[in-house]
């Protein structure tokens, strides 16, 4: 897996340009899956408006907005009710995973609850775009202690 690791999502040109680094191809030809799950635990995001701008594409952070393919839609909260054969390979076809920003230890949760973290390891040409809690959940460790 490649880490693409950001505080405010693609902003500038030079993030741009490495994430087309990554992928190897244009943005444009490229196909990725949204992750909104840490917006919906955190005081300031939360559940709503925020997390639909960021799906939506319409987020002050862009990362669905910037001409791909085609974008879907990875909930990690509601993956343990669906069948792993029905998400799992949409997520090893995906040349990138975007992953928003809000509370850090419920992604973190979610990622293993649902079984995405033990997929990780396999996704050698997937490029991982964290914007802020998206990155931060990359770390070596994520736990109680991370927030102090």
């Amino acid at each position: 897996m490649k880490l693409l690791l950001t505080s405010g999502g693609v902003t500038v040109p030079s993030i741009r340009e490495a994430l087309v680094d990554m992928l190897g191809k244009p943005v444009e030809e490229a196909t990725a899956l949204c992750i909104p799950t840490a917006m919906y635990a955190h005081p300031w995001v939360g559940m709503g408006t925020m997390a639909w701008d960021f799906v939506a594409g319409r987020s002050e952070n862009p990362m669905v907005d910037l001409g791909w393919a085609s974008v879907g839609l990875l909930e990690l909260t509601a993956l343990p009710s669906i069948d792993r054969e029905l998400w799992e390979p949409r997520v090893r076809e995906a040349d990138a995973l975007l992953v928003a920003g809000g509370d850090v230890l419920f992604l973190c949760h979610w990622m293993r609850e649902s079984g995405l973290v033990d997929l990780l390891a396999e996704l050698d040409d997937t490029v991982w775009v964290g914007l802020s809690a998206g990155s931060m959940v990359m770390t070596p460790e994520v736990g109680e202690d991370f927030v102090q």
